[in-house]
């Protein structure tokens, strides 16, 4: 387990890139796996709207509301001591005028312990970005493949104008994003964008020249169901443990093995 220390702030995160610490992002969806990852030292925890895929059991990103990430995002916030902890504004919250954004990304920074939102989008979300910092909330923003425009994009594809790419990472800062997930862009790119911005770079699909990377936690440990994006590395194959488990345990039952003497009161 590494060592904890006080809660990462903003200024922090954004220092990282300046101290050359490359930073590693990870989702969560509750308080065990929150836990577990801070406690590994995992700089920053996502509670991404991926959930609505990997938790929930949807096709895409789009059907997860508003009180249900706040649901999770309490729990995670709950659990963590140490790790910068971002939350995703879900479809279609940040592209309801920027009040209703405020008031939405206010919910979660009121009713959670999490410290900062992310959005998709870069030029056509910077009056967003810009309310939302001028309010006093932390935003993180997300250009390259946005998995909200998946219908818009026509599927998950790689995302090579380098010149939107370019011109969307620069607005998302001049509007005040404190970092900046780059997704799914031709590795050239997403190097030439981290070397020209001040603020973090997080890469997922982006190459090894990100200031940081970010994963989906079920795809980190193997507990998936259907496509694993290229981009994954897989580190563990906890499905296969877990299965196995079960296996062991429905066995036993049906011996009578479970449960023996050591299990019983007398």
């Amino acid at each position: 387990m590494a060592k904890r220390s006080a809660r990462i702030t903003v200024p922090q995160f954004v220092g990282f890139k300046r101290d050359g610490h490359k930073i590693a992002m990870l989702t969560a969806y509750d308080y065990p796996m929150a836990a577990m990852l801070d406690g590994a030292g995992i700089e920053a925890i996502l509670v991404g709207d991926s959930m609505s895929m990997v938790v929930q059991g949807h096709d895409t990103t789009l059907p997860v509301t508003l009180d249900e990430i706040i649901y999770h995002a309490e729990m995670v916030g709950r659990a963590v001591e140490h790790a910068l902890v971002v939350v995703d504004l879900p479809f279609p919250t940040n592209h309801l005028g920027v009040h209703k954004a405020i008031e939405n990304a206010g919910r979660i920074l009121k009713e959670t312990r999490c410290q900062a939102v992310k959005l998709e989008g870069g030029a056509d979300q910077s009056d967003v970005i810009a309310g939302l910092v001028a309010a006093g909330i932390p935003v993180m923003a997300h250009v390259g493949l946005r998995p909200q425009s998946v219908h818009q994009m026509g599927g998950y594809r790689v995302q090579r104008d380098a010149a939107r790419l370019h011109a969307d990472a620069r607005a998302a800062q001049d509007a005040g994003a404190f970092g900046l997930v780059l997704e799914c862009i031709p590795s050239a790119v997403a190097k030439e964008i981290t070397a020209s911005l001040a603020i973090p770079t997080i890469g997922i699909g982006a190459g090894p020249d990100c200031d940081g990377q970010v994963l989906v936690i079920n795809d980190l440990l193997g507990i998936t169901s259907g496509y694993v994006p290229r981009f994954v590395k897989q580190y563990a194959d906890v499905k296969t443990i877990i299965q196995t488990a079960a296996t062991q345990y429905r066995e036993d039952v049906a011996a009578g093995k479970f449960p023996g003497p050591e299990q019983e009161f007398k």
